[in-house]
């Protein structure tokens, strides 16, 4: 069947509309959610599969898959963006669970999955909320190890999710959610204090008041950063070039040679989320295709190496 198929890949970042930023870099900012925009609405996807990741709002220690399916979903509705129910088409993720299982690839499935920011910013910025065309969400776990998935099994997930969507006759839009380099305030259970490794060990919602303090402490983190007074790991746009350079060539099995201690090392903890846009690039044909879109800028008062790749099939 082999119905068009476009890829987006894009950064998101929990401060967008939070802290200041210069005019010119909002100004650039905003244009490029802009046209990101106009490209998929011209695209006109009637199937969206979303990869994204959490941070630990759905997904916690107690239970840490390296990848899950959701049948449906529920946004928490953390910083600005919108809480409530995804759009899910349950029988497009059940086929996509059942295609994986029977390619021997073994896959978690969530009946109720719960997703925060990390989903939600690119429906909100793409549609304005969460009235979107129908959404296949895929987790992505990207903060705690050892279960982050190494690069070729996210090379190999994709490579499979597009041969599921070889057999559909949809027009489909594959988002990766994540990235690019960035390592904001996101506890491990290397913490030193107790409670906070129980806090992301145990499911758990947070208080109003837990979640306002969150909320201040990354955008204090952010300005930090920005002001050079913080002692987080520092943006990195070469190694983003490099990421979004082999992703635009098509060249992904070159990715699989990288060393995935370097990723953290190189990009921050949380650059792992960067392998959403492996997941949803390797979902279409490999090998350079018309590229409608590649933006970047690093903003730290975001703790945002801010990337956009659209691409689509001819």
């Amino acid at each position: 069947m082999n119905a068009k198929r476009a890829f987006l890949g894009m950064s998101h970042t929990p401060l967008f509309g939070l802290n200041p930023l210069a005019d010119d870099v909002q100004q650039a900012l905003t244009a490029a959610i802009d046209r990101t925009r106009e490209l998929v609405r011209a695209f006109d996807p009637e199937l969206v599969v979303l990869a994204g990741p959490d941070h630990y709002n759905g997904f916690f220690n107690e239970l840490m898959p390296p990848f899950c399916l959701g049948s449906a979903a529920r946004s928490v509705g953390d910083y600005l963006t919108p809480e409530g129910e995804l759009n899910v088409d349950e029988q497009a993720a059940l086929g996509l669970a059942t295609h994986l299982m029977d390619a021997g690839f073994d896959i978690a499935l969530s009946r109720r999955m719960q997703v925060d920011h990390g989903f939600v910013q690119a429906l909100q910025f793409l549609w304005g909320g969460l009235d979107t065309p129908p959404v296949i969400p895929l987790f992505l776990n990207a903060v705690a190890q050892p279960g982050i998935p190494r690069l070729g099994r996210c090379l190999r997930l994709g490579e499979e999710i597009g041969r599921f969507l070889d057999g559909l006759p949809r027009r489909t839009l594959v988002i990766g959610s994540g990235g690019l380099s960035h390592e904001p305030p996101v506890p491990t259970l290397d913490h030193p204090d107790s409670a906070v490794r129980e806090r992301i060990i145990v499911r758990q919602a947070p208080t109003a008041a837990e979640r306002d303090a969150k909320t201040a402490r990354v955008m204090a983190a952010g300005m930090a950063l920005a002001s050079g007074t913080s002692g987080m790991k520092p943006l990195n746009p070469a190694w983003d070039a490099r990421w979004m350079d082999a992703l635009q060539s098509g060249a992904l099995a070159d990715l699989t040679a990288w060393d995935e201690a370097a990723i953290e090392r190189e990009a921050g903890l949380s650059a792992h989320e960067s392998k959403t846009w492996l997941v949803a690039r390797a979902a279409l044909p490999a090998g350079p295709l018309p590229c409608k879109l590649r933006h970047y800028q690093a903003i730290p008062e975001l703790i945002a190496g801010y990337g956009v790749l659209f691409m689509h099939t001819q």
